[in-house]
């Protein structure tokens, strides 16, 4: 490996920074100075030479996932695979869907395991994992749009609920989008599950052959894209109400579909200023939840 990993404390004296190529974490942890220290170290020793695994098997990743068979070898490339695998009989997914979400875990897998810890969260350019205990909570932020600042509200998780991933996709993030979504932000019990199926809701959330949204072969602007010579949104023109009522609903079905199905917890969907909320709330502590959906101005 000619690379050297950037490995070292945020200014604030709390936070651990990991950085590797197109790998960015922001680590936190909560605990006895002695296990946070412990939990650091074990976070620095996992991800030295994490991409190399992942480049190592990177062909196979950006093949379509077979809900069949799993060749990959590596633990955080085979997690990627499980957590598209329940997408990839009725969607085009490669495992690469996943990738932020699994790094993720797999950081916080390593802390856990090497120390006492009450709370700790690895977030992967807003791809999150979440280990919380004993009362403690984390705070999400949902936003606007992946590229930008602009925070809609807050949600909060609780060690008694069931979300330990956080995920959030769109046509303005890292990734190409086949859909029109500003930002889709995804709850989950896991985060690669949650980055999984932000992918999907995202890709949902469209008006196919609308006029107004433009889209180009993804290998145009990656030659090496996943996506190969599929259209991927390049630009969405002002809509009319109804027809950001009409993608938001489309996205909003599929979110309520996966949540029907145990896949999520929640979403948050966001297309030029207006949300769809898909959200799980315990109506009755006899019945199984179900999903409540509502749509809100912001």
């Amino acid at each position: 490996m000619s690379r050297v990993p950037q490995i070292g404390l945020l200014a604030d004296g709390r936070r651990l920074h990991l950085q590797d190529g197109p790998i960015d974490l922001i680590v936190e942890a909560r605990g006895s100075e002695t296990a946070v220290a412990a939990a650091y170290q074990a976070a620095a020793r996992r991800f030295a030479g994490l991409l190399d695994e992942l480049c190592a098997e990177l062909p196979l990743l950006r093949a379509a996932a077979d809900p069949a068979h799993c060749p990959l070898r590596g633990m955080v490339a085979r997690r990627m695979h499980a957590a598209v695998v329940p997408f990839a009989r009725e969607h085009f997914i490669t495992p690469m869907a996943a990738v932020a979400g699994a790094v993720a875990e797999e950081i916080l897998g390593a802390m856990v395991q090497s120390a006492v810890l009450t709370r700790a969260y690895v977030n992967n350019g807003g791809d999150i994992a979440l280990y919380l205990q004993g009362g403690e909570h984390f705070t999400v932020g949902l936003i606007d749009r992946p590229d930008a600042c602009g925070l809609m509200r807050t949600t909060i998780i609780g060690s008694g609920d069931p979300s330990r991933g956080i995920a959030t996709s769109g046509r303005h993030g890292r990734s190409f989008s086949l859909g029109i979504a500003d930002a889709v932000t995804v709850l989950a019990p896991t985060a690669s599950q949650a980055d999984a199926a932000a992918t999907i809701i995202a890709n949902a959330v469209d008006l196919p052959e609308h006029p107004a949204v433009s889209r180009c072969p993804a290998h145009d602007l990656q030659p090496d894209s996943d996506l190969g010579a599929r259209l991927v949104t390049r630009d969405v023109a002002a809509l009319s109400d109804r027809d950001i009522a009409a993608g938001l609903a489309a996205g909003a079905a599929c979110a309520h579909h996966l949540a029907m199905k145990g896949l999520i917890d929640g979403a948050a969907l966001r297309l030029q200023g207006e949300t769809a909320v898909v959200a799980l709330k315990d109506l009755d502590a006899a019945a199984p939840r179900r999903p409540i959906e509502r749509t809100v101005h912001a």
